[in-house]
């Protein structure tokens, strides 16, 4: 799928006045995903094992370091992202022809919504000082921040967006959210996104939310009790006081685990169409935005920059993540192959086990990754292990008091 996508863009490769040298777009995009996908150290190290062995789809080129760096430095990051926007909707295709168990509230919520979508932002870690104006600094820079949108169904991307800026805030991403959401959608974010007046926006477009409250959310008015018990409370009220307040009524619903109060919001009025145990079942699948960013950030390198230009970063940010779409999409084929949920899988183990696939088709032994794979699930570590933390039980909890 990506080797194709390459040649899409070479539209506006060609307009952006690239010619095609030896170094051509297809070829700058599988020495970029190589240097993520092999954790090379360094664009010296990739450049040696493209002279030598080739890349992904590239064969051996003769090419020095100083000609890759220069073109790193010259493609604009536009063509990678525009590779990733091309691939995401034919991944997201494959996710919804497969079948696998999903969650009972994921289930239910998708029977109601077009799509559930969490959203959540991370600051990207410190460039390195080896390279160009940056050796003059006194401290690193960091390299910005991201924000993504994820399906919470088939844990792909829907849009991600960089920031130079790595103090901006969450906020600052919401008007570029917005112009990308359409009616009947349900998004799900944290408190870093809190914002009244844009809940009120969300709501006239037709848009359903879910998020945290804060402990010391005020509201100036309860219009109605729709339930009350000692450990659960859902209600709809006018949300805020004085100037900071939502003109729509929201839900409100506060529920007691073990000792500790836990508060959400929603913009869903109708309990039949968003339950008060699905609620909170379907706020805590935002984790599923957590780990995305983790797995980009921690196995896949993004908290580690080879470049230090804005040019090089915005590269490594889009293939980073078209890479981790395609590690999604293996793992959902795996979960099929093996009838399990996703959630059962580990996406890690299923990127360090494609090593032993590889090994296993030079011998010979192994033709197709996913079959291999899901054969080898136990061995390699593919399943998940069950863990009981409290988050669990509490999910446990409020998926158990749904009918």
């Amino acid at each position: 799928m990506v080797h194709p996508a390459t040649f899409v863009q070479a539209a506006a490769y060609r307009a952006a006045g690239l010619r095609q040298r030896v170094l051509t777009l297809p070829v700058m995009v599988a020495f970029v995903i190589s240097l993520i996908w092999r954790q090379m150290g360094s664009v010296r190290e990739a450049v040696r094992v493209l002279q030598q062995e080739g890349l992904l789809w590239v064969t051996p080129l003769g090419v020095s370091q100083q000609a890759v760096s220069q073109r790193l430095r010259s493609i604009p990051p536009a063509l990678f992202r525009g590779i990733l926007m091309d691939v995401l909707p034919v991944m997201h295709q494959r996710a919804q022809a497969r079948q696998r168990p999903l969650l009972p509230a994921v289930a239910h919520a998708q029977r109601h919504f077009s799509a559930v979508l969490a959203l959540d932002g991370s600051t990207l870690d410190v460039l390195l000082r080896k390279v160009g104006l940056l050796r003059e600094l006194d401290k690193a820079p960091l390299a910005g921040r991201i924000a993504a949108l994820l399906d919470i169904a088939s844990h792909l991307p829907r849009e991600v967006w960089y920031e130079d800026d790595s103090q901006a805030h969450d906020q600052r991403f919401w008007e570029r959210v917005i112009a990308t959401l359409q009616k009947g959608v349900l998004l799900i974010f944290d408190l870093g996104f809190l914002n009244y007046s844009l809940f009120d926006r969300l709501t006239e477009q037709g848009i359903g939310l879910i998020t945290r409250a804060k402990q010391n959310t005020a509201y100036r008015g309860i219009i109605r009790v729709l339930r009350s018990s000692p450990n659960l409370r859902d209600r709809i009220v006018l949300l805020g006081v004085g100037e900071n307040q939502c003109v729509h009524p929201m839900r409100l619903i506060e529920l007691l685990h073990q000792g500790k109060w836990y508060r959400y919001l929603t913009n869903v009025l109708d309990p039949a169409v968003l339950p008060t145990e699905y609620v909170v079942a379907l706020y805590w699948q935002r984790w599923r935005i957590e780990d995305a960013l983790d797995i980009v950030k921690r196995l896949l390198g993004l908290a580690y920059f080879w470049v230090g230009s804005n040019n090089g970063v915005q590269m490594q940010v889009w293939a980073t993540w078209l890479l981790y779409a395609v590690l999604v999409d293996i793992t959902d084929a795996v979960a099929e192959e093996l009838e399990r949920p996703y959630r059962d899988l580990s996406l890690e183990m299923v990127y360090r086990g494609l090593y032993h696939f590889t090994q296993a088709y030079h011998r010979g032994d192994a033709t197709d990754p996913v079959k291999y794979l899901a054969a080898k699930a136990e061995e390699l570590a593919i399943i998940k292990r069950k863990r009981h933390s409290a988050l669990s039980q509490l999910l446990v909890l409020t998926a158990a008091q749904v009918p």
